[in-house]
């Protein structure tokens, strides 16, 4: 794939909160362009998410546009996923991420809960900053 993007996740204190803090930069060149801090979200092989509305995160940023990005058990290739995007504000912000507004990529299979395997959350696609701090990421009932 190349590129020469760069990402540090490491255990921070952020506006008076724990959370784990990703940083680097993303760089086009190369045929590069994401930074990207994943997930396992089960110690068997796949998560049921069936009866949950989405993904809730508690989080900081500075401003930019990030994505999270799931891969389930149909996702068998590392650049398929299942996307969507938000703004992370710079202050302590909590997010609902519905399973609904998810997008496949480059996969043309739907998203099934069944089989959820991994989180991502990355910046991808422009030349950019990273400082985006999580303090918590569950699964969400309405």
């Amino acid at each position: 794939m190349g590129g020469v993007s760069t990402a540090k996740l490491e255990p921070a204190v952020v506006a008076g909160r724990s959370c784990l803090r990703l940083t680097g930069l993303v760089g086009l060149e190369n045929n590069g362009g994401f930074s990207q801090a994943s997930l396992d979200v089960s110690n068997s092989e796949f998560l049921d998410a069936v009866g949950y509305d989405g993904i809730q995160i508690d989080i900081y940023g500075n401003g930019q546009a990030y994505n999270i990005h799931l891969r389930t058990g149909d996702t068998s290739h590392v650049w398929q996923s299942y996307r969507t995007s938000f703004l992370a504000r710079p202050h302590w912000t909590i997010l609902r991420l519905p399973f609904e507004n998810f997008r496949p990529h480059r996969i043309d299979k739907p998203l099934d809960l069944r089989k959820l395997r991994r989180i991502g959350l990355v910046s991808i696609g422009a030349e950019a900053k990273v400082e985006v701090s999580i303090s918590r990421l569950s699964l969400y009932i309405l």
